[in-house]
């Protein structure tokens, strides 16, 4: 959910909680904060797409927490306000940079499948079930990881007890927010699905009705989940009582009984949830521009996509080039690194994923030699070897992208002492399963719909296939980008596999043709993911750059919209920068601590 204007609402509602904790409030205002797209200034920073939840992180740093306190404040206020794309029904990665060692750490929180999960978990009679039938279902629900990364997280390198962080938005989701447009376009989209499961429908469709535009939206229910987590902790949705409605919810879908939508069961099990476990290592590291580029290993794609992608544009100096040549050689690099993400990438504990090998400039030169300045490359195009990179050579078959649903969310925080945060989050579709468990206020994930049902193409290895406990492929990239030791920038996007290109093209477009970070963010975006056309935004769509890049044999389609990025930078006169997006999803919220002078 993403909100083109401030939101009115009790702000007092927000300040009375961060009061109560100790914590110094947002300054003093009867509403939310406007949505400003980029803030500079001292003591931390922080960038989601949410007015509330910026400030509930701003509030936190405010009162001396560190960047991991701000990021979970700021991650549960989104789950209030953003419900259709985030929440602790879902999961995601989480990226930390730690100023004292000087290290980056990153946590996988994918969901993971039923330990009963096999190969055809999407099929019936040897065919695949329509990914519709497979999104609103029982059957394509994970364990949620999002709990457990807010607990790892703090044990490691959290000052905050969880139960002081989840307060604001407790009382949020109490008290309530105010509806704008945006809500009631995401709920009128979920509509029909939301109807089907009355426990959702109370919630979203309150009094049978799409909430309006300037009413308040409570959901009660929520606020004493989050009680509980607070006072039992995060284990508290893994076993007991709200474990197990999540596995009645998943096992026994509550359908309305005049529905005719045909809602599939899941397998998940009080022993799956009971057997979670968020796993950490080592992030993905690669050299771009004399810099250090971290972002996250598989079971998430995007660290790998995005650093082969760099390495690949490694050897070509993009700033100087024309816009049409600069986004021909991004265009090409993305193609390149998304087929042999198709052909390699799985979860690492079920699949042999050869990351290091991915990540080799050797791999990413026997790649680039395939790009001609002056003719495009065709898709599908088939991947080639890591572990043996023969020049301009191809491996196997090439095999189509799967689709990823495009919404999630993402935010960025720094602190005062240098510790930088970029989390990525995500129900996986626009309202996840749209199964919302009764009397617990949140909706379940979709996630391993993101498996291949079937494998991509017949014949061709397929490491995202399903599997007993197996983590679903993501792309999510949250990525923090260190100079000397020390961290210059860290940015992330929402967006399925559109997130990859999102960031690859907001690096590229500051690292290497000079954009202020707010700007390469708000500029008109290109996704190419091995596919026959690549999707253009109108900004794009309409430029004389279309027909210049057709003319060297490109293919568009057009997309009214293409990821939304949060980031936030060290400037060089130790000021943070918090950027977000300027339009996109209804703009940004870019905070800092003590805003000083102009960004």
């Amino acid at each position: 959910m993403h909100r083109p204007a401030a939101r009115t609402l009790p702000l007092l509602a927000l300040v009375g909680a961060l009061v109560s904790t100790g914590a110094a409030a947002p300054p003093s205002s009867a509403t939310t904060p406007a949505k400003v797209p980029v803030a500079a200034g001292y003591g931390g920073a922080v960038a989601s797409v949410d007015a509330d939840a910026s400030a509930a992180g701003i509030a936190v740093l405010r009162s001396g927490g560190n960047a991991v306190d701000a990021a979970i404040a700021t991650a549960a206020v989104l789950g209030v306000t953003e419900p259709y794309s985030a929440g602790i029904g879902g999961g995601g990665y989480f990226v930390h940079y730690d100023a004292r060692s000087r290290q980056v750490r990153t946590i996988d929180g994918r969901e993971t499948a039923p330990a009963t999960a096999t190969a055809d978990l999407f099929q019936e009679n040897g065919v695949p079930i329509p990914f519709a039938e497979g999104q609103t279902s029982g059957r394509g629900v994970g364990v949620p990881g999002t709990p457990a990364t807010w607990k790892s997280a703090l044990d490691s390198w959290g000052t905050r007890p969880l139960r002081q962080l989840l307060e604001p938005a407790e009382k949020l989701a109490r008290e309530g927010f105010t509806v704008d447009a945006t809500f009631r376009a995401q709920t009128a989209a979920n509509e029909e699905r939301f109807r089907d499961f009355p426990a959702t429908s109370k919630l979203f469709l309150p009094g049978g009705a799409l909430p309006v535009v300037g009413s308040t939206f409570k959901n009660p229910d929520l606020a004493a989940t989050y009680a509980e987590l607070g006072r039992k902790g995060t284990g508290a949705l893994y076993r007991g009582p709200i474990a197990e409605d999540i596995v009645q919810a998943v096992r026994k879908p509550p359908v309305d009984p005049a529905a005719t939508r045909k809602v599939r069961s899941g397998d998940l099990t009080t022993g799956d949830l009971r057997a979670y476990a968020t796993k950490r290592q080592a992030p993905t590291r690669m050299s771009y521009r004399g810099l250090d580029v971290y972002s996250m290993a598989p079971s998430s794609s995007g660290g790998t996509t995005v650093g082969e992608a760099l390495n690949i544009l490694e050897r070509t100096d993009l700033g100087p080039l024309s816009e049409a040549q600069y986004l021909h050689r991004f265009i090409e690099a993305s193609r390149i690194s998304f087929a042999d993400r198709g052909r390699w990438v799985g979860d690492p504990a079920a699949e042999d994923v050869p990351t290091r090998e991915l990540l080799s400039q050797r791999f990413a030169d026997s790649r680039a030699c395939l790009i001609s300045p002056d003719r495009a490359l065709t898709s599908p195009l088939a991947p080639g070897d890591p572990r043996n990179p023969v020049p301009c050579a191809t491996t196997g078959q090439a095999a189509p992208t799967t689709y990823e649903g495009e919404n999630t969310t993402h935010l960025t925080v720094a602190d005062r002492w240098g510790n930088v945060v970029s989390y990525t989050l995500t129900i996986e579709s626009t309202g996840g399963s749209a199964i919302t468990v009764p009397g617990r206020g949140f909706l379940l994930n979709n996630e391993l719909t993101d498996f291949s049902f079937a494998p991509a193409a017949p014949g061709v290895p397929d490491p995202n296939l399903p599997g007993p406990g197996k983590r679903p492929r993501s792309s999510m990239s949250p990525t923090i980008v260190l100079e000397h030791g020390k961290p210059v920038l860290a940015v992330g996007s929402p967006g399925g596999a559109t997130i990859i290109t999102t960031v690859l093209q907001t690096l590229t477009g500051h690292l290497d043709r000079g954009l202020p970070l707010v700007d390469a963010i708000a500029a008109p975006r290109a996704s190419q993911r091995n596919q026959t056309t690549t999707e253009l935004e109108p900004g794009l769509w309409d430029s004389p750059v279309r027909a210049e890049l057709e003319a060297i044999g490109h293919g568009f389609r057009q997309n009214p919209e293409i990821g939304a990025a949060t980031g936030v930078q060290r400037l060089p006169d130790g000021r943070w920068l918090a950027a977000a997006e300027k339009t996109r999803r209804g703009g940004g919220a870019a905070m800092v601590v003590h805003p000083r002078g102009n960004p």
